[in-house]
């Protein structure tokens, strides 16, 4: 049971970050409103999320990074899965 309950914060947890980091992507989109409070919390959040997928994806053009798409794709998909793969085997043990 202690383990059902682990493994739902943190797919909670992975759809919270999942909303700040869609907000924080949204908010490039406008301008200035990464430099306000908020968005420089949520830069303080996301960005080392971010980081690891924009090495290795370049923006397109110069101009269009498309490497949050991955990220999100990462955090909403194959995060998830592997951590039920994980908590299937320890409850199996």
């Amino acid at each position: 049971m202690a383990l059902y309950t682990i493994f739902n914060i943190l797919i909670t947890l992975c759809s919270v970050y999942s909303w700040a980091l869609l907000i924080y992507i949204l908010l490039s989109w406008i301008p200035n409103a990464q430099g306000s409070k908020f968005g420089q919390i949520l830069r303080r959040i996301c960005e080392p999320f971010l980081e690891p997928f924009r090495r290795f994806i370049p923006p397109i053009g110069g101009v269009l990074d498309i490497s949050p798409i991955l990220a999100l794709i990462v955090l909403n998909q194959l995060i998830p899965r592997g951590l039920q793969a994980i908590f299937q085997f320890l409850s199996g043990l």
